[in-house]
């Protein structure tokens, strides 16, 4: 009868220890899987900022053939586009910190072409120019996909965010380093506004 007994609480404990297996697998690879698709999105994300600094060397040069324009903005845009490129993250262990730092440089450098794009107002043949409004047209509609770049990847880290800080996710997110909750963008004043590079 003992015999038999610690046969049955063995095959229970099997049981239990099976089950437990299964639903925390289930629990991680949910977790791969939401981790992987923020990495997607910030991918995304870090591509249209990408586009963004390249159009500026273009812009550079076009607006460089206007002798009179006031090269002060145009440098502090240069400048703006450097210190932006020059911040690199990694979104395998990005902490809030780091989201504060890459949002801080990116919103620099839009606020520095957003005074350039004023200031341009004064310059009617600059603004007439062709390259230039080649420029504003690349330039709204790679502001538009920031904006919408930046919301995916804030409902995908949101997604992600559920799963590690919820029980009973939680449990299975603190025996791996890399489920950690992640940062997302903040709103900025004038984000909810689309860029307005044309005269009305």
């Amino acid at each position: 009868m003992r015999g038999k007994g610690c046969l049955v609480v063995g095959v229970a404990l099997l049981v239990i220890a099976a089950l437990v297996f299964f639903w925390g697998s289930g629990r991680y690879n949910s977790m791969v899987q939401a981790n992987n698709d923020v990495l997607e999105k910030w991918a995304n994300v870090e591509t249209v900022y990408q586009k963004r600094a390249n159009l500026i060397p273009n812009l550079e040069r076009t607006v460089k053939s206007y002798a009179k324009f006031e090269q002060e903005t145009l440098t502090q845009v240069v400048e703006a586009r450097a210190k932006a490129t020059s911040v690199n993250v990694d979104p395998t262990n990005m902490t809030e910190a780091d989201m504060a730092k890459f949002q801080q440089a990116q919103s620099q450098l839009s606020g520095a072409l957003g005074k350039l794009l004023v200031v341009v107002e004064k310059y009617p043949d600059l603004k007439a120019d062709q390259q230039y409004i080649n420029f504003q047209r690349e330039y709204t509609a790679i502001e538009n996909s920031i904006r919408s770049e930046t919301v995916y990847y804030n409902g995908s880290v949101k997604g992600f965010n559920n799963l590690v800080e919820s029980f009973p996710g939680n449990i299975v997110a603190a025996f791996f380093p890399k489920f950690q909750p992640k940062p997302t963008f903040k709103a900025t004043e004038g984000a909810q506004n689309a860029p307005s590079v044309f005269s009305e």
